[in-house]
């Protein structure tokens, strides 16, 4: 009776198929619901793009773990992604996206000299707020944006949890200030100065001292390159990608000279 009904509908599934339509059918319905409480939205825009796309979202998590209350990006899960991209043959250049309010100063700089030695071109964008130890990390990249309407928290380092008061204590807070104000200073053109200046400020901020810096004063002072948003980042990207094609060509064309 089978073979009947093969042979008058040859487009009929044999009954081992449909087990496994079923089977992918369901993991099609599960990958879908997780990228719909990942993400909010069932389809996610595919792409084979040269450009990766980094995010640092909420509170920088470093050794200590946060609340489950806190959003946070974890710098265990950053560095490899920088590693990965770095690696990627297809990836020809990186933007970073900030929308931070901080977090441990350890590990916002490993992520930021990890940006800053990178080989391949890269771009940052602060939307929003890139407060604290933010700062290092969007002024890592080749070049770096600023939205208008974004704004930018320079603060000195603090301590949490006990703190011993000897002189010791005060000097390792002044040498990871030293730190963070060398880097911000080596990968700018805001001077160290003008940094120390910003950071012991009174009178500008309710509950601390320290300084809130616009999008169009980040820029004037030297601090971020352009103000920008998206489409200004990626052309700039794109360029940065071509200077760099041309450059190995050049160099290319110079030994075969030779």
């Amino acid at each position: 009776m089978y073979q009947m009904n093969e042979e008058l509908n040859p487009n009929a599934e044999s009954p081992e198929v449909a087990p496994d339509r079923a089977i992918a059918d369901e993991l099609k319905k599960k990958n879908m619901l997780q990228t719909l409480q990942s993400l909010g939205q069932t389809n996610v825009p595919q792409l084979e793009s040269n450009i990766f796309c980094l995010q640092i979202i909420g509170q920088i998590e470093g050794h200590m773990v946060m609340s489950p209350q806190n959003k946070t990006t974890k710098y265990e899960h950053v560095i490899p992604q920088i590693v990965a991209a770095e690696q990627n043959p297809k990836i020809e250049g990186v933007v970073l996206i900030l929308n931070t309010v901080g977090g441990d100063v350890e590990a916002g700089l490993a992520i930021a000299e990890m940006i800053a030695t990178m080989s391949k071109p890269t771009v940052s964008i602060v939307l929003g707020g890139g407060h604290s130890i933010g700062v290092p990390i969007a002024v890592s990249t080749c070049t770096s944006f600023i939205a208008e309407s974004a704004t930018m928290t320079i603060h000195p380092v603090r301590l949490t949890g006990l703190v011993i008061g000897v002189p010791q204590t005060f000097e390792y807070l002044e040498r990871m200030q030293d730190r963070v104000i060398h880097f911000i200073s080596s990968h700018s053109r805001v001077t160290e100065e003008k940094l120390r200046d910003l950071m012991f400020r009174t009178g500008e901020l309710a509950r601390d001292i320290g300084t809130n810096v616009v999008a169009k004063d980040a820029v004037e002072m030297g601090l971020i390159d352009k103000v920008g948003g998206i489409s200004s980042a990626l052309q700039e990207l794109d360029r940065l990608i071509q200077e760099k094609k041309e450059s190995i060509s050049s160099d290319s064309m110079d030994y075969l000279t030779i």
